[in-house]
């Protein structure tokens, strides 16, 4: 997630409430909202990706490794948020699928164009602003396969693929 810099605290606050307000258990609990990781190895991987951004310097907002307090076996994880994350760093430019949040500031729109774009990925990006135009303008310069502005709602009747190494061909 790229935000000004100027509201960086404001972000990592907002985050670490949603974050807190995950329901991490069982699926079949209506009260849960995030079950387990697939399976062993990609739970070790999201647990390595954790330590790995807490080994590089990224701020920890909150989560960390280890899975959520009552939860003593299977393959759960905290959902954690890293904030103060630069572009280098692992966590940044890798793709993590897990509960994790990566916040990274910028100081100007051109410098968050960049930092989106400098990836080898692309399968999809989201704009968020007030102001439409804007959004539109940023928008048409990230390379994704599917850049949404403002949490439009999902159609089948858009094109959905990636762009890069996330892929290069369309469905739809």
């Amino acid at each position: 997630m790229l935000v000004p810099a100027s509201r960086l605290a404001e972000v990592e606050a907002l985050a670490a409430t949603a974050a807190a307000g995950i329901a991490v258990g069982d699926p079949r609990d209506e009260k849960t909202s995030m079950g387990p990781i697939a399976n062993a190895a990609q739970y070790a991987r999201v647990q390595a990706m954790i330590a790995s951004g807490m080994e590089e310097g990224a701020k920890l907002v909150c989560g960390g490794p280890g899975r959520p307090a009552g939860l003593t076996q299977g393959y759960f994880a905290r959902p954690t948020v890293f904030s103060g994350v630069t572009p280098g760093m692992r966590v940044a430019r890798e793709e993590i699928f897990g509960p994790v949040l990566v916040i990274m500031p910028y100081r100007d729109e051109a410098e968050a164009i960049a930092m989106a774009n400098d990836t080898v990925y692309g399968l999809s990006a989201s704009v968020q602003s007030g102001d439409r135009e804007r959004a539109r303008r940023v928008a048409a310069q990230l390379r994704a396969g599917q850049v949404h502005i403002n949490y439009p709602a999902w159609t089948s009747h858009a094109p959905f693929g990636g762009y890069k190494r996330s892929g290069n061909g369309r469905e739809y």
